[in-house]
């Protein structure tokens, strides 16, 4: 391709601006004549006025300059130019400018030019210097004016002087030296803006720039800035097209930021690409110092990048010059790139059937994706030659490289995206015989690339979507691998999709193929590309594999095992559409694949079971000398290798066990048969291990950690306690700053014994903790200061321990220490350390040889075994707030399984019977393990509750409250509040059932939740049972006391009003029994309310007169008048003991006591004192 230099005339040469840019006097002085005369302006200059620069350098310059100056009689002429009279010229330059700025005014007149009595050409060639200038500017100044008017664009103006290449190098010694002199008048953008206008206009720009080199960025920017989204379209654009390609072709150097300011501002396209193709024609002439030419590699990046408004700009100008050229025929610059474009096509095609050289597949492989980008993006339309030559670029034989392999696969899209290449049978064949010799060569190229990537994958991904006829598969798959929005028409495709189909991958093939395909070691998120699990994910989604009856769980399995962190995204989709084939369920029989074996799950867990049996602190001589701590290192990072295996297993797991569920709820599809997972299996995987450490690698796991959670959630609450979650959080936040916790430490130091830490040394420890507690303080101490991982091996002597440290001789400081073992050890095996806790603390029976060993499933059968322990943990904090842990996890477990138990055989119980039936057995059903559930934790907090009343002995001893029952309350009350909050339906069962009433005021004021308890207050009044109504005003008090709200008065009002019926309506033995206990209560309530006063005054004053008349019958009342007697009277205290031995009988003589010293605090309290301050 002719380069734009050759086809335009140079004004000022390379060389020469280089040597004006850096002030080379030297090369200066190697120039010819006829180089230097368009810079003579600036070397005169130089020469003769004086510089700023005094120093001897500068001297020397000046006298260089005129050495070379001095045989050149044009300088005389530039000499005369710069003795005239500027500063008088100033001023009419200022008063011509004025004269120009206001409108409509006569374009004739001018300051400068009084008359031309001569005409123009024939006045410039007879003036002076003087007026010379004078005539240039008035011109200049003329056109400036003109298109501040607004005829900017396509105006074009004609002059004598500025037309006549006679006078171009005159005129251009005159702009130079005005501009020189003027500075502040003539700005270079207005200049050049006006010389666009002229015929030689680029030429006497480019003469100005050159002995102004150094605005050469400027002028080029305003030029930038001013020209046109699509610059071909109108005269004016091509006319700064042309005058910024002269001056790129002078300062190659700085055509980069020129192309670059086009592209920032999204203007001149044309000029952007002329620039490049410039540019890479210098390169293949070594006259320029880029490396190689970038124009495949810069329209790409138009096209393909991230800037929405570049890829639109572009891709007008490739379509506007698509239609300039069918209208008018003429040629532009998209001729050229594709001219360009097309001899590299040629240039790339390897003869014959030989295969492409290692250097040119990166360059070709670019060079179909750009072609690509310009017929989806830009719609460009091909022309005959090009298909021929693209198609057979694209059919060439790639390299056994990992760049073949990228070719091959973008070669594939690029065919699918331009189905028009194969415009007949010739080519279509030369197709098929171009991708059977690549699959006939696919392991070659995958030993070549190392696994890593496979086009022959690729292959047989769009053959399946082909077979599916999932076209808009096959647009996002193109789309995703040439990194563009192609549209790719359905219509297009059904050629192509019989070549697939028919031609070269049948289903069946398929299918046998795929099991065969090498899995993807270590597949994680970091493998790009297409990959064979996206063929297998494909099939399996498609139902193939059960069609065709191959099995794949091989093959699936092998994959799991060999995949790594961060985990592919596609991996968690592979087993859900794993499981949907061995649990499908829709109603049609089909072939199904088999699950995972027990022993095939448990294999992946087998590192980690071993490990967690050898990681440990020994005392022998190896962990001394550190060769253990080496060997637990590499166990413990071999873990963590094989953590992606683990939590895919994981999840595939229970994700099988939740859609086994859900298909027994069917009637047609439980009676299929199923395998299903024992306890045993799930019970010997590291679930809290593993979603752990799910956590702590979020960003590695994201592609499953959400799904396994809403499994874990589901089927496992009981490893989803917030408590668990909120010192999982803490302990990670703690350790952030140290060693991960699945890495193993260094041996920690000897502890303050001496004593080494080991299994014998705590047993010790812990059979002297009352004589020497210093010695198991220091293995608790050590103990803390390992991993979760390294402290399992201390699990099981710290549960057989709990008995021992029951005592009360045992320091407190033992017990937290033990209990904050427990709680970390537990972090990481809950289940197994909760059911070892279980059977340690149950009771031993004496006279028996061997206490009952309880299973995981006898607990969640029966979850108050927890509470079957020794009676100390209830006096014992610290092992009791371990035990309602495990009580908490041990209900939330026992629900889910009685759950699953009742929906287990929903399926088959309603293909046995009829619809009604089965529906009616099933909510019985459901009743019934509702019923039972209540009953279980209804009995489980009614026993804690008798935990928290005060024994016998305890009475004696504690003062105030201040020893363990008070914490013990404490723990107790807390698991309450939580239950109620959970399932708010237990507390009004609990209350309903009743408990003693000295719990009342501990229960409301340690219960946050109790004020719930007001919704069935008036319900529980309302129950015929004495004792229920008794114990609802009782509770009903003490909720006044703690929460004194409008609705709390209210269910205060209609309990007074209960009493007034019951008083009324209730035998006379009856009420007294239940005034007696309720009086007192009373009076708590008028404390909260003293509104209610006056209505229990009157209910008050009511009962003291039934109980005169029920005594005046049968007992002297002026013995029951405390207001005749100054103390108590010896006769009612006897009476009231001969009462309360005799329960059988109204106590009337007591009731009317506490009605009338109720009455009296009511009125103290009511009454106003003698002083209000």
């Amino acid at each position: 391709m002719a380069t734009l230099r050759s086809k335009m005339k140079m004004p000022v040469k390379t060389h020469v601006f280089e040597a004006m840019q850096s002030i080379d006097i030297d090369a200066l002085g190697k120039c010819s004549e006829s180089d230097l005369r368009p810079v003579l302006p600036a070397l005169v200059r130089m020469a003769l006025c004086q510089a700023l620069d005094s120093s001897d350098r500068g001297d020397r310059l000046r006298t260089s300059i005129s050495v070379s100056l001095s045989g050149l009689e044009v300088v005389n002429n530039i000499v005369g130019l710069l003795s005239i009279d500027f500063h008088s010229l100033e001023q009419d330059v200022k008063k011509e400018q004025q004269l120009r700025a206001k409108a409509g005014g006569n374009p004739t007149e001018s300051v400068l030019i009084m008359q031309l009595p001569n005409g123009l050409a024939l006045e410039f060639e007879r003036s002076d210097a003087a007026r010379r200038i004078r005539l240039i500017l008035s011109q200049l100044f003329f056109v400036i004016s003109e298109l501040k008017e607004g005829r900017a664009g396509n105006f074009h103006k004609t002059s004598e002087l500025f037309d006549c290449p006679v006078y171009l190098e005159e005129v251009s010694d005159i702009l130079c030296i005005a501009h020189a002199e003027l500075p502040g008048l003539l700005q270079l953008g207005e200049v050049a803006e006006a010389l666009l206008c002229l015929s030689h206009g680029p030429q006497l720009l480019c003469q100005m720039i050159a002995n102004f080199p150094e605005s050469f960025v400027e002028v080029c920017k305003s030029l930038v800035l001013r020209g046109e989204k699509v610059e071909e379209d109108s005269v004016g654009g091509c006319r700064r097209l042309e005058m910024l390609q002269m001056l790129a072709a002078m300062n190659p150097k700085d055509a980069l930021s020129i192309r670059a300011l086009c592209v920032e501002h999204c203007t001149m396209p044309g000029l952007a690409v002329s620039l490049s193709l410039q540019m890479s024609s210098s390169s293949s002439r070594g006259t320029s110092s880029l490396k190689g030419n970038d124009v495949v590699s810069f329209i790409s990046s138009l096209l393909l990048g991230s800037d929405q408004t570049v890829r639109n700009w572009f891709a007008q100008f490739v379509k506007a010059a698509q239609k300039r050229h069918r209208d008018a025929g003429r040629k532009c610059v998209l001729q050229s790139l594709r001219k360009y474009l097309l001899q590299q096509l040629k240039d790339l095609i390897a003869p014959g059937e030989e295969t492409m050289p290692e250097s040119s597949v990166v360059q070709a492989s670019a060079l179909i994706r750009l072609y690509s980008a310009l017929k989806g993006i830009a719609t460009l339309k091909y022309s005959e030659e090009e298909m021929k030559y693209l198609l057979q670029l694209i059919t060439s034989q790639p390299p056994l490289s990992h760049a073949g392999t990228r070719f091959v696969t973008l070669a594939v899209c690029v065919i699918i995206s331009s189905a028009n290449l194969l415009s007949g049978i010739d080519e279509e064949q030369l197709m098929i015989s171009w991708i059977r010799k690549l699959l006939a060569k696919e392991n070659e190229f995958e030993k070549e690339d190392g696994g890593t990537s496979s086009f022959g994958e690729m292959l047989f991904l769009v053959a399946l979507h082909f077979h599916s006829n999932q076209t808009a598969a096959i647009s996002e798959l193109v789309c995703n691998t040439l990194g563009m929005k192609s549209i790719v028409k359905t219509s297009s495709l059904t050629r192509l999709r019989n070549i697939f189909t028919h031609e070269i991958f049948t289903e069946q093939v398929i299918a046998a193929h795929a099991v065969k395909i090498p899995v993807t070691p270590g597949l994680s998120a970091t493998h790009t590309g297409y990959l064979p699990i996206h063929s297998i994910h494909q099939l399996l989604k498609s139902r193939v594999f059960s069609r065709h009856k191959v099995p794949i769980k091989d093959w699936i399995h092998r994959q799991l095992i060999k995949s790594a962190l961060p985990i592919h995204p596609l991996l968690p989709q592979l087993i859900d559409c794993f499981v949907s084939t061995i649990l499908p369920k829709g109603l049609k029989v089909e072939q199904t694949n088999q699950p995972f074996e027990e022993s095939e799950i448990l294999a992946v867990y087998s590192d980690f079971l071993n490990s967690s049996k050898t990681v440990g602190f020994k005392t022998d001589q190896k962990m001394e000398t550190g060769e253990t701590t080496q060997a637990a290192r590499e166990g413990t990072k071999e873990k963590g290798e094989n953590l992606a295996p683990q939590l895919l297993m994981l999840y595939y797991v229970l994700l099988y066990q939740d859609t086994l569920l859900s298909v027994s709820k069917s009637p047609v599809l439980s009676l299929r048969p199923h395998v299903s997972y024992s306890v045993a299996v799930m019970s010997q995987i590291p679930i809290n291990y593993l979603v752990q450490e799910a956590q702590r690698r979020q960003q590695q796991c994201a592609a499953i950690y959400s799904a396994l959670l809403k499994l874990l959630v589901t089927h496992y609450p009981h490893l989803c306690l917030v408590e668990d979650w909120l010192e999982d959080s803490l302990s990670l936040a703690s350790s952030s700053s140290s060693s991960s916790s699945n890495e193993v430490t260094a041996l920690p130091p000897p502890t303050s014994s001496g004593v080494p830490l080991s299994q014998a040394a705590f047993k010790t420890a812990v059979s002297c903790v009352v004589e020497n507690p210093a010695l198991a303080l220091s293995q608790l101490n050590a103990m803390l200061r390992l991993s979760p991982v390294d402290l399992q091996k201390f699990a099981d002597p710290l549960v057989t321990s709990l008995p021992s440290l029951l005592g009360d001789s045992v320091p407190r400081k033992i017990l937290d220490l033990v209990q904050r073992v427990w709680f970390k050890c537990h972090s990481l095996t809950p289940r197994r350390l909760r059911l070892a806790t279980v059977n340690a603390l149950q009771v031993r029976q004496t006279g028996t040889l061997k206490t009952e060993i309880f299973s995981e499933q006898d607990v969640m059968v029966d979850p108050l075994v927890v509470l079957r322990c020794d009676e100390r943990v209830f006096r014992c904090p610290p092992v009791l707030a371990i035990m309602l842990r495990v009580l908490s996890a041990y209900i939330q477990a026992s629900r889910l399984f009685l759950h699953q138990t009742v929906t287990a055989n929903t399926g088959v119980l309603a293909a046995a019977t009829s619809a009604a039936d089965a529906t009616k057995v099933e909510k019985e059903r459901m009743e019934l393990k509702n019923a039972l559930v209540s009953a279980q934790e209804s009995a489980c907090l009614q026993i804690l509750l008798e935990v928290c009343l005060t024994q016998p002995q305890e009475m004696e001893t504690v003062k105030g409250e201040l020893k363990s029952l008070r914490e013990v309350r404490c723990a107790v009350f807390s698991f309450i509040h939580q239950a109620f909050i959970q399932e708010p339906h237990l507390a009004k069962l609990i209350h309903f059932q009743g408990y003693p009433s000295e719990l009342l005021p501990l229960m409301v004021a340690g219960v946050p939740s109790m004020h719930i308890c007001l919704d069935f207050i008036p319900e529980l009044l309302g129950q015929p049972q004495t004792e229920k109504q008794v114990f609802g005003t009782q509770l009903l008090a003490a909720l006044c006391s703690q929460y004194p709200l409008p609705k709390t008065m209210n269910v205060a009002r209609l309990a007074i009003n209960v009493m007034f019926t019951v008083l009324s309506t209730y035998e006379s033995h009856v009420w007294c029994k239940m005034f007696v206990h309720t009086v007192p209560s009373i009076l708590l309530m008028c404390r909260a309310f003293p509104p209610l006063c006056e209505d229990v005054t009157a209910l008050l004053i009511q009962i003291a007169r039934v109980c005169r008349s029920q005594l005046a019958v049968s007992s002297n009342t002026a013995v029951t008048d405390p207001i005749k007697m100054d103390g108590p009277a010896p006769k009612l205290i006897k009476l009231m003991k001969c009462a309360k031995q005799n329960s059988s009988s109204p106590n009337f003589h007591h009731l009317l006591a506490l009605a009338q010293e109720t009455f009296q605090q009511i009125t103290i309290g009511t009454s106003v004192g003698g002083r209000l301050y």
